[in-house]
């Protein structure tokens, strides 16, 4: 297993520019109640980033890696459904739902059918459905069944991050603590945007999302790599 200290020395140069990116999109905090495509720019930067870090790693990593791809190629749709939003209150929610939905499809593909872990399924599914029964009385029209669909699909992503998580059985690597935690801080990034638009107001609300966001997308990101270091550890032994 390659400890977080060898993590921290390999990754942590590839994902400075992501952090700077990060900052700049927080010290700017430009207006929601003026999208521009400079807004947009700014806010899917740190998501860039995030592509230039796992195509840093080379070509020959992602072309013998079909997770990695997977997760780069859920990053551009993030970063799609991340330019929607810039103009949701135009009428591009639902667009930017459509692009979000996709990739957790990409992601959940990427995490993997094993192991398949029916208790953390339970206890997502458990979370999911009363999350969508607290939402429901305040959808209508499509939202009703979109945001079923998308509730499953992000619960669906989680359950696979979980499940490959076996802290009993010490089956367990870093990247898959990056890949749970990024998957539990993308629901609760989602769950935040949920609540502000279809319930109510939720104090500071756009920091928890974007702060989770990032977050989660950067954690995710982290677990495509797992191939990578497990061969560099190989070679320094």
């Amino acid at each position: 297993m390659v400890s977080p200290a060898t993590v921290v020395k390999s990754e942590g140069p590839k994902l400075v520019p992501f952090f700077k990116a990060t900052c700049v999109y927080f010290v700017l905090w430009l207006p929601t109640s003026s999208p521009s495509w400079f807004s947009a720019l700014i806010k899917c930067l740190p998501i860039f980033c995030l592509w230039v870090f796992l195509l840093a790693h080379g070509y020959s990593f992602l072309c013998t890696n079909s997770n990695a791809r997977k997760i780069l190629a859920g990053l551009i749709f993030s970063a799609l459904g991340d330019a929607f939003l810039i103009w949701q209150e135009q009428g591009y929610f639902s667009h930017g739902l459509l692009m979000f939905a996709i990739t957790h499809i990409l992601y959940s593909s990427a995490f993997g059918m094993k192991p398949l872990n029916v208790l953390a399924g339970l206890l997502i599914s458990a979370v999911s459905s009363v999350t969508y029964c607290l939402l429901y009385p305040y959808l209508s029209g499509p939202f009703t069944y979109l945001v079923a669909v998308y509730v499953a699909l992000i619960g669906f992503m989680g359950w696979r991050a979980i499940a490959g998580l076996q802290l009993a059985n010490d089956l367990w690597t870093w990247t898959k603590m990056s890949a749970c935690l990024g998957a539990v801080l993308f629901m609760v990034s989602d769950l935040t945007i949920a609540v502000n638009k279809f319930c109510f107001p939720v104090p500071h609300s756009r920091a928890i999302i974007m702060a989770t966001y990032y977050a989660a997308q950067m954690l995710i990101a982290l677990s495509a790599v797992e191939c990578q270091d497990v061969e560099i550890a190989r070679k320094r032994t």
